[in-house]
């Protein structure tokens, strides 16, 4: 994969970052933001039943050779260096997608973080040449999930039923959302026949 494009390590967000997580000398930090979390996020992820030590420093382990391969972009959300959430992009079905994904420690809630981490994303997955369109999936009940997709101009365009292991409090249903990456400015200065 050498010469792929790829995104930036670190996206200033103003008050908060995105940095491209650095494997066990995150250990510390990441194990604390999921064990602080663990109530909030187990209705929704179900791999968070299997939490422990070990698969957080598994998790690190796969962060690195998966960005390497350009498989997934995952970035630790930080807050005055502090970790508040994660979010990440990852390969889509067709090479010309993405699937994101994000969630935050419930203290950074309803502040927009989520958002406007994901705005941010977006940019600059559409800096990347090859990304052509991205999707976001999530539970049809989780209702703050589906509130960024459209406040960021995703547009449903699908539900189907969704694959094990599913969220304890889930509905069974993955709602899809889909942004395309913007066609290019018109060039205004130029007139036809130039």
């Amino acid at each position: 994969m050498t010469g792929m494009a790829r995104p930036k390590h670190i996206i200033e967000c103003g008050d908060f970052v995105l940095r491209r997580w650095r494997g066990q000398e995150d250990f510390a930090p990441a194990f604390r933001l999921i064990e602080e979390s663990l109530t909030h996020l187990r209705p929704w992820e179900p791999w968070v039943a299997l939490h422990s030590e070990a698969n957080t420093r598994e998790l690190l382990a796969k962060f690195e050779s998966r960005w390497a391969n350009g498989d997934v972009y995952n970035y630790a959300i930080a807050e005055d260096g502090t970790l508040v959430g994660m979010c990440q992009t990852s390969r889509g079905a067709e090479p010309r997608g993405r699937r994101m994904g994000y969630w935050l420690h419930p203290a950074a809630t309803g502040r927009g973080i989520a958002t406007r981490a994901t705005a941010a994303l977006v940019a600059e997955m559409f800096r990347l040449p090859e990304v052509e369109y991205l999707e976001i999936t999530h539970d049809l009940a989780n209702t703050s999930s589906a509130a960024v997709p459209r406040r960021l101009g995703f547009t449903e365009v699908r539900r189907e039923r969704a694959t094990p292991p599913t969220a304890p409090s889930g509905s069974g249903i993955d709602v899809v959302w889909r942004l395309d990456r913007p066609a290019p400015p018109v060039d205004a200065t130029r007139v036809d026949g130039d």
